[in-house]
């Protein structure tokens, strides 16, 4: 029995996912890196154990209403845990934040700003005192009642609604209305009020186009149908709707997602006219700090934020003091960049974890465990040190920090390291090391240790030479101004810079219109679909070829089985409790709802009938529940899925299961999902492919296979172009161009540019320092003599 002062947190008999059967004893008040190879089994631990058991356990604390729920969500799949304290979980997963989401909403720091415009402004004479409220955009006091506080209003115009005018309206001349039924009802309801639906749009009356396609009015009429010879039509009261009243109906309050992309086809998006796409009422935008309002200090730069604030008077000087301090840690994070209304949905996954962080500094929390997931992810070296400052500073208040992280400065930092492995998958899910840093270095399976501790550099690799190149610019976007690059054809070229620097604005201006570019790939982060229904095995077209296979079984065959009733998401085949999806949602009262296993199939996503059919021993549920790896050497012989599986593998997803929902990959699996996808396709001519962080998430195990794979689409004869911040990336490439210095107005043009080992003499350059730590701890290329 441990005393209730237990300084460790002993983990026993831990079997979550691939975890086998781990004990382990972990100290807190301590900063605690868990790491090993992608699909290792440390988020399993970290999340999935560790954090997950502190979040049941505060389920069981609370009401009884949600202790009855916690059946459904379930419990971690471990013996026992002790001297675990409450947790707060900080993780990469990005949830789907609104159009109203904002820096300023994320760290509070627009509560700060409003309250000392509210208390501290400069009102106009004779107005009076707002509330903090009337400063929000989101709220009704505050938000401009003509764009309802967005900025932008979505207008429908004659050209949007009617694309061909000389179509009649029988000939569907209002594009923007419904088809089937319903679009012919409105044709049918136009006709029995008079007016000419064959008749080409163009001639009919400018009066009669505005009323047809703008009216608000909703008049109800007889309609005779047009009898069709084999089925009796009765008259019946159609009601009218216009183009736009239909689309601004459609656009608001459909629950089709479908429905509502098709309506936004035929809206124009525009500034607001009232408020100039402020977003406030005139009455808010009339009270100044420093003689800037609300609006125009929220879209500065955070820096640039902080050092505009003046204080006059007591009140201003307290509030002000406070809302610097809010901002200091979110700079030191490197995110001084950021102004306060950039929309949340336009951040990386890594910023908005770190945001959050920031956020957590100022909580006053302690005595609590911080789970964090790989915060260092899309961080520049030079920022990556103040990480770790801040980690420091959460554990100095009185806090244990346990961060699941690849990046090795931040594994050298720690106090305590849990090394899982050795391999992914099947092949990991054991503690191979759990103590101080240096005691890593005597653990023989490990791949952590080998990279952590320079056993094995790299070897010299001649400098590829350029075969002409490609112009961008000049580019004045963002904190570009007037910035010109030439992006080397035929050689391995890395994009570097700190935060903000400008570097995604710099490599977006790349198309494919480009003279000298012959076929573009770009591979962005972006999900591979926001809904569980969406996965790596419908993604990739692995999924159809799967689903043939069973169908061709004799049972199939035998029941009449077709390819379709092997989709979960059709009628059919799939479990109709949860659609197919195998998660049903738990609403929790007061508390975020979350998902728990369907109570009919588990999980499965089908029904029993269609789960008896199996090939090789497996039925369709437990194929998708293979990793790439084992599905690989399951369907070795059929070529169609082999071929797929074998790209997968070679970007270093081997640990990823086939049916893992788009929902839980992180943006740099995604990432590397289209890239496989691209790269299972047959290839001709010259083709640049263009990566934002591919590294993101990637051991340097894994970091090895995915360059690797890149230098060999080079050695082919195509281009590759990396944003990265991986030095052990940068000095393996044939040229680079390093933004900055800085970040925000401190960046924004090119610093330097050439072979790594040119660049990383350039003084200025705050990437310099770093590449040339790492150029000199492994051998640099050589160039051709």
């Amino acid at each position: 029995m441990h005393s209730p002062h237990d300084p460790y947190v002993r983990v026993r008999g831990a079997r979550e996912h691939n975890l086998q059967g781990v004990d382990v004893d972990i100290p807190r008040d301590a900063l605690v890196v868990f790491t090993g190879v992608s699909g290792s089994g440390k988020s399993s631990l970290a999340f999935g154990t560790i954090y997950a058991e502190a979040q049941r356990r505060y389920f069981e604390s609370v009401a009884p209403y949600a202790r009855r729920l916690i059946h459904q969500i379930g419990a971690p799949k471990v013996g026992e845990i002790t001297g675990l304290p409450p947790a707060v979980s900080l993780q990469q997963r990005r949830s789907t934040p609104g159009s109203r989401s904002s820096v300023g909403t994320v760290t509070n720091l627009s509560n700060s700003l409003r309250m000392l415009f509210s208390r501290a402004g400069d009102y106009p004479a004779g107005a009076q005192r707002l509330d903090s409220d009337a400063f929000s955009p989101n709220t009704a006091a505050g938000a401009c009642p003509e764009c309802h506080g967005l900025g932008r209003v979505h207008r429908t115009t004659e050209e949007s609604l009617v694309p061909d005018p000389s179509l009649s309206i029988r000939e569907g001349a209002i594009a923007a209305w419904p088809g089937a039924w319903q679009g012919k009802n409105l044709r049918d309801v136009l006709d029995a009020l008079g007016h000419d639906v064959d008749r080409p749009w163009r001639e009919l009356p400018s009066e009669e186009r505005e009323w047809i396609l703008f009216t608000d009015e909703q008049p109800v009429v007889t309609v005779h149908p047009v009898r069709d010879a084999d089925r009796i039509q009765r008259p019946y009261q159609g009601t009218y709707m216009s183009a736009r009243r239909y689309v601004m109906k459609t656009f608001a309050d459909s629950r089709s997602a479908t429905l509502r992309a098709r309506a936004e086809r035929f809206l124009e998006s525009a500034p607001c006219p009232v408020c100039g796409g402020r977003r406030l009422r005139p009455e808010a935008l009339a009270v100044t700090f420093g003689g800037r309002t609300i609006a125009e200090l929220a879209a500065l730069p955070l820096t640039e934020l902080a050092a505009s604030l003046e204080p006059r008077g007591e009140t201003a000087r307290v509030l002000t003091d406070d809302l610097r301090a809010r901002i200091a840690p979110v700079v030191e994070l490197g995110l001084g960049y950021l102004s306060l209304d950039r929309a949340t949905p336009t951040l990386s996954a890594g910023e908005l974890q770190r945001l959050r962080l920031a956020t957590q500094l100022r909580s006053g929390l302690f005595g609590v465990v911080y789970v964090l997931d790989e915060p260092s992810a899309g961080l520049h070296p030079a920022d990556t040190e103040a990480l770790l400052t801040v980690l420091e500073r959460l554990k100095a208040a009185g806090n244990s920090v346990f961060v699941v992280e690849h990046h090795l400065d931040v594994v050298r930092g720690a106090d305590w390291v849990v090394d899982v492995g050795p391999h992914a998958g099947e092949r990991g899910g054991r503690v191979l090391h759990s103590g101080p840093v240096a005691g890593l270095a005597g653990v023989a399976d490990s791949a952590t240790a080998r990279h952590l501790f320079h056993r094995s550099p790299e070897p010299a690799r001649e400098v590829r030479r350029g075969r002409g190149q490609v112009k961008v610019g000049p580019v004045s976007r963002h904190n570009l101004r007037g910035v010109t690059a030439e992006f080397p054809l035929g050689v391995f070229t890395a994009v570097t810079g700190v935060s903000g620097s400008g570097k995604s604005t710099l490599i977006g201006e790349l198309t494919g219109e480009l003279p000298g570019v012959e076929r573009l790939v770009s591979v962005d982060q972006k999900p591979i679909g926001r809904t569980p229904r969406s996965n790596l095995a419908t993604y990739t077209g692995l999924f159809d070829v799967v689903r043939k296979v069973f169908a061709a079984t004799d049972e199939a065959k035998r029941r009449r089985y077709g390819v379709g009733r092997f989709s979960f998401n059709v009628a059919g085949g799939r479990c109709e409790t949860c659609q197919g999806e195998g998660f049903v949602s738990v609403e929790l009262l007061f508390l975020p709802s979350t998902y728990a296993p369907c109570p009919d199939c588990g999980g499965a996503r089908y029904n029993p009938e269609t789960l008896e059919v199996t090939y090789r021993g497996r039925n369709i549920a437990q194929v998708l529940d293979l990793t790439v790896e084992a599905a690989a050497e399951f369907f070795a012989d059929t070529p169609a899925v082999a071929r797929s599986l074998s790209a997968l593998l070679d970007v270093g997803l081997g640990y990823v299961r086939l049916g893992q929902p788009a929902t839980e990959l992180s943006g740099g699996e995604a990432q590397r999902i289209k890239l496989a996808s691209e790269l299972q396709r047959v290839r001709r001519g010259s083709t640049l492919y263009l990566l934002d962080e591919p590294t993101t998430g990637l051991h340097p195990a894994d970091v090895e296979v995915l360059t690797r794979r890149l230098h060999e689409l080079v050695d082919a004869g195509h281009t590759v172009v990396v944003v990265e911040h991986d030095m052990a990336v940068v000095a393996g490439a044939d040229w680079v161009i390093d933004l900055g210095p800085g970040g925000g107005d401190a960046g924004g043009r090119i610093v330097a540019a050439g072979p790594p080992a040119e660049v990383a003499a350039v003084r200025e350059s705050s990437t310099a320092r770093h590449l040339a730590a790492h150029l000199t701890r492994t051998p640099p290329a050589t160039p051709p003599g």
